[in-house]
């Protein structure tokens, strides 16, 4: 059997396979914003296809967080029972499924967040254009440190809303540029406070963040997601990653955390986060997640090899909502670039 079909069994996570559907930004929320039947269809033919673990699309966890059209939130009682009928046409495929709690801080703009400024560790706007309106992103406001237990809060109250809808676990989204990134990211935090400057401090955000989720959820239902190795399409550059992962990965660890995802999207892994899980795993005893756009054979060497504990996918879950099966029988994968319209499927 391919080891990318074992039973993953830990004190932390348990999964009927390693394989893992990526979280993956879509848009398909209806107005309210709400998670529709059509997101119940999207989810449910993976986990009928034989995925083991689902991580959903990032969902928004206060209106100030926000910063994409149509992205579904989780910030009201009625939001968070929108997904139940997701959780249970998932677990009825016998799949797992994590809710990816998500602030977008600058990559936003006030189109998106009920007209308030957008907030982040800096007064800087993103360079670019926001692809979401066409307009450059929004200057947001740097978050006065008096005001970190409220984004804090924003975060347990959400994972609250999660669990109470039947999700297995909830994934705290650390990377890609968002919010708490954003105070990780040398070049683009330039705070002279507590939250800024060294390695320590830039740290202190998420960690915080952390010992505020796990005062009142369990360690086995809070994963926590990095990208050390890319930052909204780039490779981090900064001279003291290093030390980074040397501070910050012990210290996830002593905290609380219990099972750490590593991504890079659409990027070779073995140049972006396949480096980086070199550098963790042996650092790291929990349950780790990681993949980009790996094949099987590459997939099945990083678990057999220790690497990974379970492997992500997205374009290939997109593109093959059988995925697993197709891991099962040999059947070949078919390629995302001729099978666009499984995105919207």
């Amino acid at each position: 059997m391919s080891p990318l079909l074992t039973p993953l069994v830990s004190p932390f996570l348990t999964a009927r396979n390693r394989t893992v559907m990526s979280a993956m930004t879509r848009g398909f929320a209806d107005p309210d914003p709400c998670a529709t039947p059509a997101i119940a269809e999207y989810y449910r033919r993976r986990a009928e296809g034989g995925a083991g673990l689902i991580l959903t699309e990032g969902v928004v966890i206060h209106p100030t967080a926000d910063g994409y059209r149509d992205v579904p939130r989780i910030a009201t009682t009625a939001q968070a029972e929108s997904w139940r009928p997701v959780v249970d046409a998932v677990h009825a495929a016998g799949a797992r499924i994590a809710c990816q709690l998500w602030h977008c801080g600058r990559i936003s703009h006030s189109d998106f967040t009920d007209g308030q400024t957008p907030v982040s560790s800096t007064a800087r706007a993103a360079e670019g254009i926001n692809r979401q309106n066409d307009k450059p992103f929004g200057t947001p406001r740097a978050l006065d440190a008096g005001e970190m237990p409220d984004i804090y809060n924003q975060y347990v109250e959400a994972a609250h809303r999660a669990l109470s809808v039947g999700f297995d676990a909830v994934e705290l989204h650390l990377g890609h540029g968002y919010l708490a990134d954003q105070f990780l990211d040398a070049r683009v935090n330039d705070r002279t406070d507590q939250y800024g400057g060294s390695v320590e401090n830039r740290c202190r955000f998420a960690l915080e963040l952390l010992d505020r989720v796990f005062a009142e959820v369990p360690s086995d239902r809070v994963m926590a997601r990095i990208s050390p190795s890319r930052w909204m399409g780039g490779l981090y550059d900064w001279p003291d990653l290093d030390d980074m992962l040397d501070y910050l990965i012990p210290e996830m660890w002593s905290r609380g955390l219990r099972i750490l995802d590593i991504s890079c999207a659409n990027a070779d892994y073995f140049a972006t986060s396949g480096r980086i899980v070199r550098s963790v795993r042996p650092r790291w005893p929990g349950v780790l997640l990681g993949g980009a756009s790996l094949t099987r054979e590459q997939a099945e060497s990083e678990v057999s090899g220790g690497l990974l504990d379970m492997v992500t996918w997205g374009r290939s879950f997109l593109a093959n909502p059988d995925l697993a099966r197709r891991i099962e029988t040999g059947e070949p994968w078919r390629p995302f670039e001729n099978e666009m319209r499984n995105v919207l499927a």
